[in-house]
């Protein structure tokens, strides 16, 4: 109990505080490195520059960027997201579409049912399966 003593609470507020700063710091500065990393928009030696910017002075290269490219991260990031959603709609529709679904699977299993090719009992275990 004298080690509580000796830290009191405000200390320990400020200390985190300071974490957390450090915290969504490194997030601030992976986010730039992401975002700067999946540019193609500037070459190498403009991905380099900016890299050793933000590695060699970094509280004011991360604040550089944030502010000369803050606007365009956020459009890139929302153009990303959509091409990424349509991406997966488009995925989504042509799944749906070739397979049909558990409708078409009892479809096609009371065609072979009405034609002879499977008896009641194979058609009740296809429907069965398609419904599970």
């Amino acid at each position: 109990m004298y080690l509580a003593a000796d830290y009191p609470f405000l200390d320990i507020f400020w200390t985190m505080i300071i974490f957390f700063a450090w915290v969504a710091w490194f997030w601030i500065l992976i986010t730039v490195l992401m975002d700067l990393f999946s540019r193609h928009d500037i070459g190498g030696w403009g991905k380099a520059a900016w890299t050793l910017f933000v590695l060699v002075v970094p509280f004011l290269g991360v604040l550089v960027y944030l502010i000369a490219e803050g606007k365009s991260m956020a459009e890139r990031r929302n153009k990303q997201v959509a091409d990424t959603e349509a991406a997966i709609d488009d995925r989504i529709r042509s799944v749906t579409a070739d397979g049909g679904g558990a409708a078409a699977e009892i479809a096609r299993a009371k065609e072979l049912l009405d034609s002879g090719a499977i008896d009641q009992a194979e058609f009740e275990k296809i429907k069965r399966l398609a419904l599970a």
